[in-house]
């Protein structure tokens, strides 16, 4: 189903633009890459330029040094790179995200990234982008996953940190330190008590509310304002990597805990996970959110990446659209979800190397 020239194709580096000559999210090293965020499945370091929306910039250089050699653009703002009209476009991901789109010869393609529909307010909501060919993201593209309303979420996680609170239990809830820590700290009720951020997670805090993004005041648990009685009633942001740690004793012997994830719908994972709650919270489309995004293109052509890959083609196939899967290593940034299975996938690769089954990421 490949076309002869596409603008976009899969090379051992990553997705390559061959009349621009340039990289979307590589995964080696190479001359000129294109960021659609900041996780670090999609940017890695050691290429030698980086273009990416203005307001990933801090965070990219914090992750991949100060010194990169990066250029941003805001929303909608048009390049001209070797004849390749490039924009980038919200993605509603996290911070920064970024869908890519290309236009050259009369055509126009649409690199998603990681993305989702519903607005949480930490970052500019996703637009879709009309086009002939769509890169479509496919972590939970299975009809099981649909996601709660915001207000329903904060609704359960507000209850449950208040009943800790009146018990003297601190609430530790497990979250990935960009996006995902951010959402949670928007939307809770920061009344109920103080809010200690990890500090993994505070200077991406920082980062957030300096593009603006509303969060609450945020303490490091070492803070001397916070006695034993206010550490037993707060809520706790940690990566999962701290529910490995000495870290989580100054919160006294018997805190509760919880793990925010879409993989949280999923029979089994908060077992596996050893925790006292789940909340299903992703910042990536569910089932529905996924399918709406993909019709609201006009794509006649869809290449799907990591997750359901398989699932979602047939599904493409069945609504009469051209639809294959493209091989990418997306899926394995440095807070990936150990519990969260291993996706299966018959994708066609359209330029060598093996079928995708990369593990979601900051799911």
């Amino acid at each position: 189903m490949r076309a002869a020239a596409d603008l976009i194709v899969a090379r051992p580096e990553g997705l390559y633009c061959p009349p621009g000559d340039f990289y979307i999210d590589p995964w080696r090293p190479v001359e000129r890459a294109v960021i659609t965020h900041a996780h670090s499945d999609h940017a890695r370091w050691g290429s030698a330029h980086y273009l990416a929306q203005h307001d990933s910039a801090p965070i990219l250089r914090r992750r991949l040094g100060e010194d990169i050699t990066l250029q941003t653009l805001a929303y909608g703002e048009v390049i001209d790179h070797h004849g390749v009209k490039l924009s980038l476009h919200p993605a509603g991901h996290v911070l920064g995200s970024a869908q890519v789109r290309l236009e050259h010869g009369g055509r126009v393609w649409v690199a998603s990234g990681d993305y989702k529909l519903e607005n949480d307010g930490t970052c500019a909501p996703f637009e879709p982008v009309r086009c002939d060919t769509f890169i479509t993201e496919s972590t939970f593209g299975l009809p099981i996953y649909r996601w709660p309303t915001q207000a329903a979420l904060f609704a359960e996680i507000n209850a449950w940190w208040r009943a800790n609170a009146e018990a003297g239990r601190a609430s530790v809830l497990y979250a990935y330190a960009l996006g995902k820590a951010q959402r949670l700290l928007h939307g809770v009720d920061a009344s109920i008590g103080p809010i200690v951020a990890h500090g993994a997670v505070e200077p991406i805090n920082a980062i957030y509310r300096a593009a603006g993004v509303a969060l609450p005041p945020t303490h490091y648990a070492t803070d001397a304002a916070l006695d034993k009685a206010l550490l037993s009633r707060s809520l706790v942001i940690a990566p999962p990597s701290a529910g490995r740690s000495s870290w989580l004793r100054r919160f006294g012997p018997n805190p509760s805990d919880a793990f925010a994830s879409g993989w949280m719908l999923l029979r089994g994972t908060r077992r596996r996970r050893g925790v006292d709650r789940g909340f299903v919270v992703s910042d990536h489309a569910d089932w529905p959110g996924l399918q709406s995004a993909i019709l609201a293109t006009g794509a006649e052509r869809i290449f799907v990446t990591h997750g359901s890959v398989a699932v979602m083609v047939r599904w493409l196939g069945e609504q009469g659209l051209q639809a294959q899967g493209f091989s990418t290593e997306y899926g394995d940034h440095d807070e990936a979800d150990d519990a969260a299975p291993r996706a299966q996938s018959d994708a066609v690769v359209p330029d060598g190397g093996a079928p995708d089954g990369g593990t979601p990421d900051s799911a």
